[in-house]
């Protein structure tokens, strides 16, 4: 572990507590309780207290240099490849670092599905991209594990927060931008510049690899990088044509000059992308197509993405979609999968962006046939809000309000009568709901197998 820290709550005897000046905090004003706890030595920018006290000009500065200086000759034993965008990094990270293990190369993933490494999952990871030293401290149990790669997902936030700075990448990966954030970035401009900073951190002899049909594409082709574009429309590897039913995809790209053929147990055309863009860093960091593509054919998606639970004659649908673009893919590819009825549960996030509120609710009203809307992670908000928010100005009455979540999921599966499906959004993988600063334990899928179990037994 290393011995600097910034959250006095994870101080030892004899760590280093550096203050930093959050958005909604100073550290300052955590210095008496990181002594409290043992730290032996304090950076600050101003003051002198009971321990060794440095002031500086710039405590975040001093802490990049700090590990930098102490761990960079460790970080550069691996190759570490970024991954962001609004919707598809976790899958196209989980995917990459599983083809790079079973091609035989130790691989970590570091993301919102926790901390991998190899096949093993390590721990739950409170944000998508720790805190700096965290973050550090993931990337050092790596190296020991002798890991040849680490695959990070780079959020937004954590982008502007600064918990990637200091640490360079030899490839960058984006997928998309759609609304999402927005209660923090404002614009979104402001929102793709936040993500830029992943292209600005690639070494100098690193790779981007950017989705080309983005209209947010632009700010992530800078003229420093070699840049690799794909997409449907365009692009170096360019997306021709698909065919999708409930076992899977197959689809036909073109890369110089040459046709080449996919296979995939992944549905939707948004993971044809994902599925593509794993193709292309596999190819960028020198593996020969032969080498993996029968591995490709049988990778399986991270769990809470497109989760598949067959009831009856029915299929219940585990995602975590949680923003229009995310819901707006998991619709479609169901209603190209299947004519049949589809009904919706989904919540939508307290203390977040309020402008997709009412966007995902006319969604899933206008494309489903009923659409049950409960509780999400509430945080500091009220749930009367929230439904307050996504019914405002709503058209379409074929919707209930349920609070209980786990009431809504029973009354969800209900709704289904003969080749139904029934979309279970917004949580996906997570196993708690948030209320306040409690963590209330809550998995979607094991309220649908424990219903499902339930009305088993009656004989339902």
């Amino acid at each position: 572990m290393i011995n600097i820290k910034t959250d006095s709550r994870k101080i030892m005897p004899g760590d280093t507590f550096v203050a930093l000046k959050g958005i909604g905090s100073n550290g300052d004003d955590y210095i008496e309780k990181a002594i409290e706890k043992g730290a032996s030595k304090i950076i600050c920018e101003n003051g002198t207290y009971s321990v060794t006290t440095e002031n500086v000009e710039d405590t975040r500065k001093y802490l990049v240099d700090y590990l930098k200086k102490e761990y960079h000759s460790k970080l550069e034993k691996m190759k570490i490849i970024g991954v962001t965008g609004t919707n598809g990094k976790t899958t196209t990270a989980y995917l990459l670092s599983e083809m790079l293990n079973k091609l035989g190369n130790k691989s970590a993933y570091i993301g919102t599905i926790g901390f991998f490494i190899g096949e093993e999952k390590k721990q739950n990871l409170n944000n998508t991209t720790p805190d700096i030293c965290d973050l550090y401290e993931l990337l050092l149990e790596a190296y020991e594990s002798e890991c040849d790669y680490v695959i990070l997902e780079a959020s937004s936030q954590g982008l502007s927060y600064g918990r990637i700075d200091g640490i360079y990448f030899d490839m960058a990966l984006f997928t998309n931008l759609t609304q999402d954030h927005l209660d923090y970035h404002k614009t979104m401009e402001n929102y793709a510049l936040a993500k830029q900073k992943l292209f600005r951190n690639l070494k100098k002899d690193g790779t981007s690899i950017v989705n080309s049909d983005d209209v947010y594409a632009k700010y992530f082709m800078l003229e420093k990088n070699k840049t690799i574009t794909y997409g449907f429309e365009s692009g170096d590897y360019q997306i021709l044509d698909f065919q999708m039913n409930f076992s899977g995809m197959h689809f036909t790209y073109q890369h110089s000059g040459k046709k080449f053929k996919i296979k995939t147990n992944l549905l939707g055309k948004y993971n044809i992308s994902n599925t593509l863009l794993v193709v292309i860093a596999l190819e960028q960091l020198g593996f020969e197509r032969k080498q993996f593509i029968s591995y490709l054919e049988h990778l399986e998606g991270p769990s809470g993405r497109m989760e598949m639970i067959p009831y009856q004659n029915d299929l219940i649908v585990i995602d975590y979609a949680h923003t229009p673009d995310a819901m707006d893919n998991v619709i479609s590819t169901m209603k190209q999968v299947s004519q049949k009825n589809l009904y919706v549960v989904f919540g939508c996030t307290g203390s977040r962006d309020r402008a997709k509120r009412p966007i995902m609710a006319r969604m899933a009203t206008e494309r489903c046939k009923y659409a049950i809307f409960t509780s999400d992670d509430l945080h500091d908000e009220s749930f009367d809000q929230i439904i307050s928010d996504m019914i405002d100005g709503l058209e379409y009455t074929n919707y209930e309000v349920c609070e209980n979540r786990k009431e809504a999921i029973h009354k969800g599966i209900d709704l289904l009568k003969q080749d139904d499906i029934l979309l279970v959004l917004g949580k996906g993988h997570e196993e708690v709901m948030i209320v306040g600063n409690q963590k209330i334990p809550f998995h979607d899928r094991t309220v649908v197998e424990e219903y499902i179990d339930e009305l088993c037994k009656k004989g339902e």
